[in-house]
């Protein structure tokens, strides 16, 4: 992709984050751009790493362990903070964990002890967020809300473990004040059950974001828009 049209792109994107926190009265500062680069190659991941980027995310672990490895950054002082936004395999987790930082799909308390479990192995604290259905879609994973008080205290006492907040992902829709409900029911899960340190929120996608913010978002993930 021409790098001059993805320097624009991101831009516009950093802008439109800006935009929507000043109008919640939040500091734009408080919002983290996740660069999601699940459908483009090492060389744009790159450059967008070098063009100011300083999250980016992948959603397969195969996948990223062939990219990753390409990407000059990773070894150098602009290293950027690496999310894995996909479904997560227990089968996975240790591979998942040698390669990311941040985990943004536990859905499960199995899944949870799992991660637990292969983060003390490695000698390392695994920082997560815990994935709500709150939309009840039967085609996703994620902890139903009703649930979620609950398997919160169990997962709050696994040892090798930093739970950042709560994700949700909203129903597709191509009126992203559809998504608005839902981001507002994450965002109150997260006051009425989420302890002080705890209450980060991973919630917006491309077509949404703006929503998301407006919402109480700390965290979007935006893919396409970068790349139109």
């Amino acid at each position: 992709m021409d790098r001059e049209r993805l320097k624009r792109n991101l831009q516009a994107v950093a802008a439109r984050i800006a935009e929507a926190a000043r109008r919640a009265g939040r500091d734009p500062a408080g919002v983290t751009l996740i660069a999601v680069t699940k459908s483009v190659d090492a060389a744009t991941t790159q450059a967008l790493i070098e063009l100011g980027a300083r999250d980016i995310a992948e959603n397969r672990q195969q996948t990223a362990a062939e990219k990753l490895p390409q990407l000059p950054a990773l070894n150098g002082p602009r290293r950027p903070v690496l999310h894995f936004i996909g479904p997560l395999q227990r089968n996975k987790v240790k591979r998942v964990l040698e390669q990311f930082d941040v985990i943004h799909s536990v859905e499960s308390v199995k899944l949870a002890a799992e991660v637990s479990k292969r983060a003390l192995e490695l000698g390392r604290t695994a920082a997560i967020f815990m994935q709500v259905n709150v939309a009840g879609e039967a085609q996703k994973g994620g902890f139903e809300p009703e649930e979620l008080g609950d398997s919160l205290k169990e997962i709050m006492s696994l040892p090798g473990l930093r739970v950042l907040g709560l994700m949700c992902m909203a129903p597709y829709s191509i009126e992203p004040e559809a998504a608005r409900p839902h981001f507002r029911r994450l965002a109150e899960l997260s006051r009425a059950l989420m302890p002080p340190g705890a209450r980060a929120l991973s919630m917006g996608m491309s077509g949404d974001f703006e929503v998301a913010i407006e919402e109480g978002a700390t965290h979007v993930r935006v893919g396409s828009a970068l790349y139109e």
